[in-house]
């Protein structure tokens, strides 16, 4: 009875708030959240580009070589409107050139070019903005998330053509760098328009969230993500104030996670001393050995005398492996995949190899 009322409730309640709707001229869907996003039209942009050449003086000839350049990049349908735009302003400027052929070849290691004109208010927006996403985009894919939030700070969703990918890299740096709650708001923004995104993007993003929702703060999976950013800066050469704070953050994580479990031994040793255990109902006396009922023989078996002997097959570590991963972390497959090199290692240059 009480699910009937309560679902009679409900339809009764979704029955005066279109009565109200349309009382008052609302239309169904205005009920309905609205995306805080728009995609960006292709002949949005191609508009911007043209305003962008009549403004910056490129003669006549110049402008027909760039908008023919564009008109061709969209056969392709796997290029995307950020590509297309940089490849146009490369034509006809020698920085965002640089720029896009340095992203073409960035590595994880080494140090980055400050871009300054990047920074500048006399860039103007079309390729200041944009170009700023662009590299963005390079970095997070290379493992410089701090740098890549860095250059997408301040950039508004309206100030770039495509702001499916601001919101989606965002998240990406977010989720590496084990910042749940902002990667958790960068997510839901962009999913508003979930069957609009590519599909790279989608199905990304469900890991991402999915991934999110299993990670509890100062859990052993958070500390470890947490030292592997630590491992990632280093590994780049940041050892600065920044590197830092996460180590001390990380060590103090630790500090409490070994406080807590102590805590919780010594309550289960108060606990078993107050209920003075639990006694044997037939206790064995103190005055007599307990009888050994085995014959106290143990059968000797061949383990081999080669070296090697404990090493999996290949086929039989890769299926160890694949049972970790189900078993833990995606973390922990790392480590184990390291201690198979290092054993490897030992076996073909003897016990002293060292495995960096």
């Amino acid at each position: 009875m009480a699910s009937r009322l309560t679902l009679r409730t409900r339809g009764c309640l979704v029955a005066s708030m279109v009565l109200f709707a349309a009382s008052n001229g609302l239309a169904s869907n205005d009920l309905v959240a609205q995306p805080s996003w728009q995609p960006v039209d292709s002949q949005v942009v191609y508009r911007a580009l043209v305003d962008y050449l009549d403004a910056s003086g490129v003669p006549p000839g110049g402008q027909t070589e760039v908008r023919d350049l564009w008109l061709a990049q969209g056969t392709d349908q796997s290029t995307d409107l950020l590509d297309r735009l940089a490849v146009c302003l490369a034509a006809t400027d020698s920085r965002v050139a640089e720029l896009v052929d340095y992203c073409a070849h960035l590595s994880p290691q080494g140090s980055l070019p400050e871009f300054a004109w990047l920074a500048d208010s006399a860039t103007p927006r079309l390729v200041r903005h944009n170009m700023r996403l662009y590299l963005a985009r390079a970095l997070v894919e290379t493992g410089y998330y701090d740098e890549a939030l860095s250059w997408t700070d301040g950039l508004e969703l309206g100030d770039v053509v495509a702001p499916d990918m601001l919101l989606f890299y965002r998240s990406v740096a977010h989720h590496q760098l084990v910042q749940p709650e902002r990667a958790d708001a960068e997510l839901a923004q962009l999913l508003q328009r979930e069957y609009e995104l590519p599909l790279r993007f989608q199905k990304v993003a469900a890991l991402m969230q999915q991934d999110l929702a299993g990670l509890q703060d100062e859990s052993l999976d958070h500390i470890a993500r947490r030292m592997a950013d630590v491992r990632r800066r280093l590994t780049q050469g940041n050892s600065g104030e920044r590197v830092q704070g996460v180590e001390n953050g990380v060590i103090e994580s630790l500090d409490k996670l070994i406080k807590k479990i102590e805590d919780q031994l010594q309550r289960q040793q108060a606990q078993s001393a107050s209920s003075g255990g639990q006694p044997s109902s037939t206790p064995m006396q103190d005055s007599r050995l307990a009888e050994l009922k085995a014959p106290g023989k143990v059968e000797q078996r061949d383990i081999g005398h080669d070296t090697g002997w404990g090493n999996l097959p290949d086929k039989d570590r890769e299926q160890a492996l694949q049972d970790i991963g189900r078993e833990f972390p995606s973390h922990y497959r790392e480590v184990v995949e390291q201690y198979f090199r290092r054993l490897a290692a030992e076996e073909s240059g003897g016990a002293s190899a060292e495995v960096p």
